[in-house]
């Protein structure tokens, strides 16, 4: 699947997953309240590079660094575009 943006190297487009609107005690929670969230979808990933190899693929749900990345709109949509080293840990 090929989502229209080609990352180079060891680079990765991902789309923060929605935060939480309610606390576990059913509060809603106004906009600027709520954290923003570290956990994201791999959308696209680059070929790696002859030193690293790409460890991540399209689909993976992942949890990145909180400062890390740039952000892109892609066809109305907000991206992340960052380093796989930007990437902590994928969830199983």
């Amino acid at each position: 699947m090929s989502y229209g943006i080609k990352p180079l190297g060891t680079k990765v487009v991902i789309r923060e997953m929605v935060a939480e609107e309610k606390t576990a005690s059913g509060i809603v929670l106004p906009g600027t309240a709520q954290e923003k969230p570290q956990m994201a979808e791999v959308l696209a990933v680059g070929p790696g590079t002859e030193e690293v190899k790409m460890e991540l693929k399209e689909g993976d749900k992942v949890i990145y660094s909180k400062y890390a990345g740039t952000e892109v709109k892609f066809n109305g949509e907000e991206v992340m575009i960052m380093d796989q080293r930007d990437i902590l840990a994928i969830v199983e």
